[in-house]
């Protein structure tokens, strides 16, 4: 079960990714944003930070970078990819999800606890949660607005690709209740597959009890148990 985290220049979360791993159960992989390959990983975590400075868009310079063609391969092959924060906004970029994620609605960063609804089991990271489920997970994002199109919007509901929701801890939609005024309450996708997911809140932040809410760790353990399937 060797999950593969991509460091980026300007990560800053890939090795709270690696531990989030290595403490759930898996083999933990650094992999570099100049590899051309995966080395051999059973997943892969794309995670938080300031990838390239942030220059031109958020996630814009790094769906350029070389990994990134092994992780298209990847995923067109079915491996599980999961985009964090700054990850999902690599996603976005790269074409691997739709949309795109853009300055806060109150253009203030935000940093705390939120929960989210589960929307679909139908994911790498959501397989083992219950449609309607609340986690409580930590977000931190300055450019976190998830918007896209109307047609894209549409596609998105239609076809249950809304991966989670910012909710209320009833798990009731309320805007007090999204932190950075993301379009429909949207907190994270899936693409058709299920294989291919991003979400602005860090589940790696969330599977100790030591340091926090434990919302991340069935998400680790959806991801971890689908390795798992591929290996065997």
């Amino acid at each position: 079960m060797k999950v593969g985290v991509v460091t980026f220049p300007g990560s800053l979360d890939d090795r709270d990714a690696l531990r989030a791993v290595g403490y759930m159960g898996g083999e933990a992989v650094s992999l570099w944003h100049g590899d051309r390959d995966l080395h051999r990983v059973d997943a892969v975590i794309l995670p938080g930070g300031f990838s390239y400075g942030d220059y031109l868009r958020s996630g814009a310079i790094a769906g350029h970078a070389p990994v990134m063609q092994a992780v298209r391969d990847f995923a067109a092959a079915g491996g599980p990819v999961v985009g964090i924060c700054n990850g999902f906004q690599i996603l976005c970029e790269a074409g691997l999800l739709p949309g795109a994620l853009i300055r806060n609605r109150h253009l203030r960063f935000v940093c705390k606890p939120v929960h989210v609804r589960v929307e679909t089991s139908t994911s790498v990271l959501t397989a083992i949660c219950t449609v309607g489920d609340v986690l409580e997970i930590p977000v931190k994002d300055g450019e976190g607005q998830f918007v896209a199109t109307r047609d894209e919007l549409r596609t998105l509901e239609d076809d249950g690709l809304v991966l989670f929701r910012y909710c209320a801890p009833s798990g009731e939609l309320e805007d007090v209740a999204n932190p950075n005024g993301a379009t429909d309450a949207i907190a994270g996708l899936r693409n058709d597959r299920g294989n291919v997911v991003g979400l602005m809140p860090h589940p790696e932040h969330a599977v100790d009890p030591d340091v926090g809410p434990l919302g991340g760790q069935p998400l680790f353990q959806s991801l971890l148990s689908h390795a798992l399937q591929a290996v065997g």
